[in-house]
């Protein structure tokens, strides 16, 4: 029996491939999710890829996680930055949790150094373009092992 994994994504990440491509690429979130899927099937994962816009929609997929999944992958796009309430909702989850970010967040703007996630994740990966979720799934399969 495959694992569960959620990869959920935060604001703005809906414009993936459209939004900025000098710094997030041109690849879609479509495209992640048909690479992601690829993978996890691969590592004997099964993968469920959402988006939401709002905080409260990211909350709700984090506690939905609770009873479905055994990790979760987040990229929480700005939300990284500000949202304590993320944060409370992934310290309730108790299985694995890797944060992700396509650009290098630490050659950016100051205000983009912190994380409130990064108080909950158990790795983090950033500036690897989009791969940075493959990555993410390969070090979930070891950890889920």
């Amino acid at each position: 029996m495959t694992q569960k994994v959620f990869i959920i994504n935060g604001p703005n990440l809906n414009l993936l491939g459209k939004r900025q491509p000098e710094i997030y690429g041109y690849d879609t979130l479509d495209d992640v999710a048909a690479n992601c899927a690829a993978l996890g099937a691969d590592l004997g994962l099964t993968i469920e890829l959402k988006q939401s816009n709002f905080e409260g929609g990211i909350i709700e997929m984090i506690h939905e996680a609770r009873e479905q999944a055994a990790g979760i992958i987040i990229n929480p796009g700005a939300y990284t930055h500000t949202s304590v309430a993320i944060l409370d909702a992934l310290n309730a989850f108790e299985g694995p949790v890797f944060e992700v970010h396509i650009s290098n967040v630490h050659k950016r703007e100051s205000f983009r150094h912190h994380s409130y996630v990064s108080l909950r994740a158990d790795g983090v990966m950033a500036g690897f373009g989009v791969q940075g979720y493959e990555l993410a799934l390969r070090r979930m399969a070891v950890v889920l092992a």
